[in-house]
């Protein structure tokens, strides 16, 4: 079975990269930016081409052994998808009551053997982007807003007065506000990110130091440390600690509005940045940000003194790469840079595609 979908194909359309393949198998590891990398120029244009077709069960699920196939109908590309079985990715089976029933002699006896259907495990179905990029980000606190800030619980004492907490210390907290929360996860309020332009507090950074275990309520409370990734202290802050969360299927597209943004921090990097680092733009859900937009980085090269008449002017901002948005606050949002065509350095824009 085949899965049609035809490539539209435009200015600001999809369009085919010139040295594409004529078919690709699709192998563990991929991913869906991945292979439409290697037939699209602009890859984060992938779900406008692999449209819904509505007899086929989940068809916007890609697996390990289908094969992406580029064809032409009526002088136009069209892309399919060949599948074993288009409804679950298993082989297909005969139906209920096609096959005879068999009778084979045992002993004295005749033993009626109706048929035995078999199933294969199904892999599981490629992602957007690479997991293990975003994973450790999805579930622990990247920034802490300031009315979070201030509504959070606090450590202020181990037992015995113990100052230092480590794995398996038990401590005293206040300012835990839900009863039926178990799980928390401790955090030390970083420095404040700021918007580069205009000077607003857009979040604190949150160091994030460990979890921890409610062993009794009231006011203390009384925890357990079950994790440790630095030193934990009183005064160290206490967040619900949210359910572990899957992979999200992202579905790449631009931001519904022209927005203009700045790339104010990086975890995990030095001076330049590049492809699949997370980065923090000063941009949320109040600028009708959403997880999945993809915004086009800028390199903000800012001004320059003319030799002739000693006046600065202010140089383009030149295109560097694509950024895709995987978690989003109200003042700011993480997103993991896909593709660079240059180092990208804080203070980089990002804009709508």
């Amino acid at each position: 079975m085949l899965l049609t979908v035809p490539v539209q194909v435009g200015a600001d359309e999809v369009q085919l990269k010139s040295d594409h393949p004529e078919r690709y198998t699709v192998v563990k590891g991929d991913t869906l930016w991945d292979i439409s990398t290697r037939f699209l120029k602009s890859p984060w244009h992938w779900p406008k081409i692999w449209k819904i077709n509505q007899e086929i069960k989940n068809p916007h699920l890609i697996y390990p052994g289908d094969v992406v196939v580029l064809r032409w109908v009526d002088g136009k590309p069209v892309l399919s998808v060949e599948r074993k079985d288009m409804g679950t990715g298993l082989p297909s089976l005969p139906e209920a009551g096609k096959e005879p029933v068999v009778e084979r002699p045992v002993d004295d006896r005749t033993v009626r053997l109706s048929p035995r259907t078999h199933s294969e495990a199904l892999e599981a179905a490629i992602p957007t982007i690479p997991p293990n990029a975003i994973v450790p980000f999805l579930t622990k606190p990247l920034v802490v807003e300031e009315d979070e800030l201030e509504q959070a619980g606090y450590i202020t004492t181990g037992l015995d007065d113990r100052i230092a907490l480590g794995d398996s210390s038990q401590f005293y907290a206040r300012g835990l506000k839900d009863d039926s929360a178990e799980y928390y996860q401790i955090f030390r309020p970083g420095k404040p990110i700021r918007h580069p332009d205009t000077g607003e507090l857009l979040a604190y950074e949150a160091l994030y130091l460990g979890d921890a275990r409610v062993l009794e309520t009231g006011d203390p409370s009384k925890l357990v440390v079950t994790a440790v990734k630095q030193e934990i202290i009183p005064t160290d802050r206490l967040l619900v600690a949210p359910k572990k969360a899957s992979l999200p299927y992202y579905y790449p597209h631009a931001p519904k509005t022209q927005v203009q943004g700045r790339i104010v921090s990086a975890l995990n990097a030095v001076a330049e940045i590049g492809a699949k680092t997370v980065v923090g733009i000063s941009l949320g859900t109040r600028e009708g940000i959403e997880e999945g937009n993809v915004l086009r980085i800028m390199r903000h090269v800012g001004t320059h003194k003319d030799p002739l008449t000693r006046e600065r002017y202010n140089l383009p901002d030149e295109d560097s790469g694509l950024v895709l948005i995987f978690r989003t606050y109200e003042k700011m949002s993480y997103g993991l840079i896909m593709t660079s065509t240059r180092p990208v350095h804080l203070l980089d824009a990002v804009i709508t595609p």
